[in-house]
């Protein structure tokens, strides 16, 4: 697991962008409105796009390019032009620090 944040340090409807190597894909942080903490690849699945610097709208995040608008819970795009999911991470809260477990790539829905 990798530390981000402390979760006061990332307020609810924010976002960051972390990268873990120069073999990974960066990751995108969010605080969601629902409370939660959630992480999707940094990349929108349409084109070429960073989601953190996206709008946070309930669970879903809005691309800031095109509006294409992907639940952070599933990676799944809801409206056009996206129509591929965005790969989801694994987000824990321990002792107040979020962690973000990458996914393998394997792992990525196609």
């Amino acid at each position: 697991m990798i530390p981000v944040c402390r979760i006061e340090d990332l307020p609810v409807g924010e976002s960051l962008r972390i990268t873990v190597d120069d073999h990974t894909p960066a990751i995108a942080v969010f605080h969601a409105e629902d409370g939660g903490f959630y992480a999707v690849d940094d990349l929108c699945s349409h084109q070429d796009a960073s989601l953190s610097d996206g709008f946070v709208e309930g669970c879903y995040v809005e691309c800031p390019l095109h509006a294409a608008l992907f639940d952070l819970r599933t990676g799944a795009p809801s409206c056009l032009p996206a129509r591929r999911p965005v790969r989801t991470h694994d987000v824990t809260v321990l002792d107040g620090m979020v962690h973000v477990r990458p996914a393998v790539r394997e792992e990525a829905v196609a």
